[in-house]
């Protein structure tokens, strides 16, 4: 179930220019970009060395604390937050969680796609260059965090790349693709309603 839940959502982000460093692009995107979708892949790594874990779906987000994260494969998975309230939804088990974002979110990987409070939560330094990207590790200043670090990719003001190096020795690499900057979303894309006859657990 842990490989399952996204260590989610997850990001840092963008720049002025393709060749900036990687901070300033994170800067740039944070100060341009107030909405985004997507597409990603996500591979999970066990420590173990068993074979790696793929998935695959899309998302979309809103700035501050907005997302709808939805894995589509190989299991369905829908994850929203209206910037109050976040759902985990599991067709499978027809069962929905439901809790306060509250100050958790400020330290975690969703922390970094949402854009709050960075500079805050987590010490950001530069990643280096590696195939043609820039990149910024960030790593939570809260010894509650689930993950030690994330290291994200990036050129030309948006991100490509996101790994996620958890407590139990496993990294999460997610490839973002189809990335639009400020689309106009729908009014329900952050609102969620679980199904009926769908077991609610939590507040």
């Amino acid at each position: 179930m842990m490989t399952r839940t996204p260590i989610f959502l997850a990001v840092v982000f963008a720049a002025a220019t393709a060749q900036a460093a990687g901070l300033d692009q994170l800067k740039a995107f944070l100060a341009e970009a107030h909405t985004a979708q997507g597409a990603f892949t996500q591979t999970v790594n066990a420590k173990s060395g068993r074979k790696p874990q793929q998935s695959a779906g899309s998302f979309a987000l809103q700035r501050p604390g907005k997302f709808r994260w939805i894995y589509d494969k190989p299991y369905p998975q829908t994850l929203v937050s209206d910037g109050d309230k976040f759902w985990s939804f599991d067709p499978d088990l027809n069962q929905v969680t439901v809790k306060k974002l509250g100050k958790a979110l400020g330290a975690s990987p969703a922390a970094l796609l949402a854009g709050e409070g960075l500079e805050r939560n987590f010490d950001l330094v530069e990643g280096g260059a590696e195939g043609g990207l820039e990149f910024v590790e960030a790593t939570p200043k809260s010894q509650d965090a689930s993950f030690q670090r994330v290291r994200i990719g990036l050129t030309g003001n948006v991100p490509q790349t996101m790994e996620i190096h958890d407590n139990f020795g496993q990294t999460t690499v997610l490839r973002f693709t189809r990335f639009q900057v400020n689309p106009a979303l729908g009014a329900g894309t952050f609102h969620f309603v679980p199904p009926k006859g769908a077991d609610v657990v939590g507040e």
